[in-house]
């Protein structure tokens, strides 16, 4: 679990990373991108950016995160006035592709498994 000072710290980053992506960074490959979390390492040392991409440009948006990562990293230094810049490590956040298709497989239940259940959530006795 994360403390308060953590938090903070993530958000802020998340918040700076966000707004340069989008104002300051004029890549055409990372238009698909948004950024949807970051871990800083304790010692501020590593920042774990985790990025939603447009289905099937996943890979575009990692070569232009690679090409932008060096400016991204001096303007998030001159943004934050940490001591320490963080080393950014980009990594392509699927959650949303998972939780979209488990949606669909719960959607495709075949009747057979859905059981209709009483208001204290026991099977119905069927006929």
């Amino acid at each position: 679990m994360e403390d308060k000072i953590t938090r903070r710290t993530n958000e802020a980053a998340r918040e700076a990373l966000a707004s340069i992506l989008l104002y300051q960074i004029k890549d055409p490959r990372l238009d698909f991108a948004t950024i949807s979390g970051v871990d800083v390492s304790r010692d501020r040392s590593v920042a774990r950016v985790y990025i939603s991409a447009e289905r099937g440009h996943e890979d575009e948006v990692a070569e232009g995160l690679e090409s932008a990562k060096g400016r991204m990293r001096s303007l998030l230094g001159a943004e934050l006035g940490w001591r320490m810049t963080p080393e950014l490590r980009f990594a392509i956040d699927t959650t949303l592709d998972e939780a979209e298709r488990i949606a669909n497989a719960l959607k495709e239940v075949p009747p057979t498994l859905s059981v209709e259940k009483d208001e204290w959530g026991y099977p119905l006795a069927s006929e």
